[in-house]
């Protein structure tokens, strides 16, 4: 029996929970970057959500796929057995963590420490949704459609800005600093350490509650209503923020979409949008070099004062 701590035994830590669950539901949201120090749960948040994500349509759980640091290109794309072809005429291809990743999570931990050609690798790949290997002029071409999920300590240092862009939500996550949340996570933590399968149990049926509202939140997705005037405000905030391109409109859409579903309501409301905003757009906006800008409510304060009176939840 696996020993990984619980998803729904994490306490606190509101933003990075929900961004995940946010892609469990639409993995269309794009993925998440999780910053913080180490010891605030970021890899023990990722591995715990494995146990609620759901089926994919074949009746398999989808899961958490690991991408190592010092991964090799052939571990990463696959290999192609060209002796083998030359000599038998048979196309033996042996597939690499991609083809495993694929409608799965693919994770990432000290993203911002990835080697170059595996940045870029990803990059393409997660662009075209398609893996393509090519050895002597023979190719295998399969499909690769991930979550991308990545962890970091800023202090050990920046991320590439192409590959920042990529994520869907970024968040960033500190340590407690109220008290009885820290005895809590204490207490959580030595029961778990104390005797792991009987905590873990203890937390099966909120786990499994957890699968079973995020299975339903992808039944309703698709009825998921926006208001036109919701549209209209989800693109003065790029304009308002700055942030280039349309990446950051669909990301907030999509992502609204998959909260109010997770929420069980039936339309985008404002509220989810202030919500998310911060999510989508912190670490997208422009900056001088040298520059640490963030996003701050009053940036749309106006556009939520406007929004709020013209359109009626």
């Amino acid at each position: 029996m696996s020993t990984i701590y619980p998803f729904t035994a994490l306490v606190g830590q509101d933003q990075m929970k929900l961004a995940l669950l946010l892609n469990a539901v639409d993995p269309r949201v794009g993925g998440v970057l999780i910053q913080g120090d180490k010891g605030t749960a970021k890899s023990t948040a990722v591995r715990g959500l494995a146990k609620v994500l759901p089926m994919h349509r074949d009746g398999t759980p989808m899961k958490v796929v690991d991408l190592p640091l010092h991964c090799t290109e052939d571990r990463l794309v696959g290999t192609l057995d060209i002796e083998r072809m030359l000599q038998e005429g048979k196309q033996e291809f042996s597939p690499g963590i991609l083809f495993e990743a694929h409608e799965n999570i693919l994770y990432v931990d000290e993203v911002n420490l990835l080697e170059d050609y595996l940045v870029d690798t990803l990059l393409d790949v997660a662009a075209m949704g398609v893996n393509r290997v090519e050895r002597e002029g023979i190719s295998h071409i399969h499909p690769s459609r991930f979550i991308l999920v990545g962890t970091m300590n800023p202090e050990e240092g920046a991320i590439r800005p192409q590959l920042l862009d990529r994520f869907g939500l970024s968040v960033t996550v500190k340590a407690e600093t109220d008290v009885a949340l820290r005895m809590e996570v204490l207490r959580r933590r030595l029961a778990f350490e104390d005797n792991p399968q009987a905590f873990i149990e203890s937390y099966s049926n909120d786990d499994e509650a957890l699968r079973e509202t995020i299975e339903t939140a992808r039944k309703v997705l698709p009825t998921i209503v926006v208001d036109t005037n919701l549209l209209e405000l989800i693109a003065n905030i790029s304009i308002a923020l700055g942030v280039e391109g349309h990446r950051s409109d669909i990301t907030l859409l999509n992502a609204s979409r998959a909260l109010a579903a997770l929420q069980g309501e039936p339309h985008v409301t404002i509220d989810h949008l202030k919500q998310l905003t911060p999510l989508v757009v912190s670490h997208r906006m422009k900056r001088k070099p040298f520059e640490q800008r963030e996003f701050d409510e009053s940036m749309l304060k106006n556009l939520w004062a406007t929004h709020d009176t013209s359109y009626k939840q």
